[in-house]
């Protein structure tokens, strides 16, 4: 059986006036796209 990671997140804007939390199975993408805005908006 394949066994894959998961990462729970909890990251803030530059401000700390907005708390991003989530899930993913591939942090240093995820961060990237919230630090690039390349997904608008909350996922």
């Amino acid at each position: 059986m394949l066994k894959k990671n998961y990462y729970i997140y909890i990251m803030t804007n530059k401000w700390n006036n907005v708390l991003y939390t989530g899930i993913t199975n591939d942090l240093k993408r995820r961060v990237f796209e919230h630090k690039n805005k390349i997904i608008k908006g909350f996922t």
